[in-house]
């Protein structure tokens, strides 16, 4: 199965999202993961809630390093916040560069969280026809 990694500044709302609907959409077809460049404490609650409006339950992730999950072992690597992932290594990166919806209305977090949704059912849309 492909490995596909996550990745944005705090692994505490874009990259949880991510991995939320890519579990959910995309089970059997890949395997997910995510992590932070500088990962927060705790997943935001406004995640969480957004996340559960959609029916996708985060459950015990939490936000984690990139050493945890070591990017070199991925065969994508997804960044969603615009930044450089400098232990790609030899990685392929695809940049979505979605705005950070931290310290923003719940407006922001649904747009966000939709936008999300839409960019993981492209990709696993590109992975299956393949």
């Amino acid at each position: 199965m492909t490995r596909v990694l996550f990745v944005c500044i705090g692994n505490s709302c874009r990259s949880q999202m991510a991995e939320g609907f890519a579990r959910a959409y995309g089970q059997g077809v890949w395997e997910v993961e995510s992590a932070g460049l500088m990962p927060a404490t705790i997943i935001a609650p406004p995640t969480r809630e957004v996340m559960y409006e959609k029916g996708i339950d985060l459950g015990d992730q939490l936000p984690k390093p990139l050493v945890w999950v070591k990017p070199e072992t991925f065969d994508l690597i997804v960044s969603l916040c615009g930044c450089p992932v400098p232990e790609a290594g030899s990685v392929p990166v695809r940049d979505w560069d979605i705005q950070d919806p931290i310290g923003q209305s719940m407006k922001v977090y649904r747009r966000v969280r939709d936008q999300i949704e839409a960019n993981v059912l492209a990709l696993l849309e590109e992975h299956r026809a393949r």
